[in-house]
């Protein structure tokens, strides 16, 4: 909003600094900052409203150390999350970018099954808050919108690169010679192979290619479901120790917002040799104002946590990272960019797979893990949850700087 006003009134007043503020970068910074004093200045005052409320954690005695002090600690602290993130949005970002609409909706969409689960936990006084089934009926909702808007809507395109122009220029060229014409595609990118590139079309192989351009959403729209579903979840059952899921969510989430920055700048397409995604370097100021509610957040939840992110938190991280991973077509990046999530969720399904399967055969469950998910493994081999999430968090940036790599390593 503040950045519309400051473009209308650039229009008849000599307003000084403007041209900072169409800045993509300053914006993005502002927004890191501004999210960081709204999540540190709002976060003590939603504590202690939910704390006067009761609004606390309820917890059930799995045995591990500490667990039982942090019964009554005020949980939903995704509030604060989506607070400190969507106000900056508003402020600085083009609310007429159907990229930030995306995210925006995203971010409500996820908010409000996640806070329905945390408020049912509270109202019956146990961990049985929403059921499976209609968490999986949100995401399965959120992952038809999002994909219909993306496949649909004339603003998402891309640019690819026009080689033949490059060829016959001896000069610096502009946008309109590097690149063809922005097109609507469904192409994304595969990491590690040279000319690195998906067509979602190619899957309807057995159709000719306007018809498969036609129907590719059949496609698009269930792999877009399934990531959403998967990341959310992924994300969830990360939430189990103090500044866990929300420190390895800034540090992804630091990697999408640098995809964003390059694939929207024509400059840094061309020079990594990278899908040029026109208007997509305004997911930037979202990225910015996530990481700064995200950093802000840590201040109160890291150990001895103050408050909890709940449900309300950790779909709603989850949700994001997938759909900001789908804009900027690096969602098969999400397998090494979101390791610790998928580590944390394949360690729960491989232990009820095994369990039932010994189960079923010897008549006695085995187990592979002390506990799943993993971080529980850990907490029962008496490391300290600090020294747990530190080292959780050396091997996501790790994962990191790969997933970044492979923009030049092809």
């Amino acid at each position: 909003m503040l950045y519309h006003l400051l473009e209308y009134l650039s229009t008849f007043l000599d307003i000084p600094g403007i041209n900072m503020m169409r800045s993509t970068t300053f914006r993005a910074a502002v927004t890191v900052m501004c999210a960081l004093l709204i999540a540190l200045f709002w976060g003590k005052k939603i504590i202690n409203y939910l704390r006067k409320r009761q609004y606390g954690e309820i917890v059930r005695d799995l045995g591990l150390a500490g667990q039982k002090e942090k019964e009554g600690t005020p949980t939903m602290g995704g509030l604060i999350i989506i607070l400190a993130t969507i106000i900056p949005v508003l402020l600085f970002a083009k609310l007429n970018n159907i990229y930030i609409l995306i995210l925006l909706i995203s971010m409500l969409w996820m908010g409000a099954i996640g806070f329905m689960d945390d408020y049912l936990k509270y109202y019956r006084k146990n961990k049985d808050g929403l059921a499976g089934i209609f968490k999986v009926l949100g995401q399965v909702g959120l992952g038809v919108i999002v994909g219909s808007m993306l496949y649909f809507n004339d603003q998402v395109t891309i640019r690819e690169q026009d080689y033949v122009s490059q060829e016959r220029s001896e000069r610096v060229l502009s946008a309109n010679e590097l690149f063809k014409p922005a097109e609507k595609s469904n192409k994304t990118t595969i990491p590690f192979f040279k000319n690195n590139e998906l067509d979602y079309d190619s899957f309807l192989f057995w159709m000719n290619p306007e018809d498969a351009a036609k129907y590719s959403w059949l496609i698009f729209i269930p792999i877009v479901i399934f990531i959403i579903t998967a990341v959310s979840n992924g994300a969830n059952l990360t939430d189990g120790i103090d500044g866990l899921a929300a420190g390895t969510s800034v540090i992804i989430m630091g990697a999408l917002a640098l995809f964003a920055w390059v694939s929207g700048n024509f400059i840094f397409s061309d020079y990594l040799n990278i899908m040029y995604i026109p208007n997509v370097e305004e997911v930037m100021i979202f990225s910015g104002a996530f990481i700064g509610a995200l950093i802000g957040f840590l201040w109160y939840n890291t150990y001895p946590a103050q408050i909890f992110m709940g449900d309300t938190g950790s779909l709603t991280i989850g949700g994001l990272i997938a759909v900001i991973a789908i804009i900027v077509r690096k969602e098969l990046l999400l397998p090494i960019l979101c390791g610790i999530f998928l580590i944390e969720s394949l360690s729960v399904m491989m232990q009820v797979s095994y369990f039932k399967y010994t189960k079923k055969k010897h008549g006695e469950g085995k187990r592979i893990f002390l506990m799943s998910p993993l971080h529980h493994h850990f907490q029962l081999q008496k490391y300290h949850e600090s020294k747990i999430v530190n080292r959780f968090l050396i091997v996501g940036f790790m994962l990191a700087v790969i997933a970044i790599i492979t923009l030049k390593i092809r």
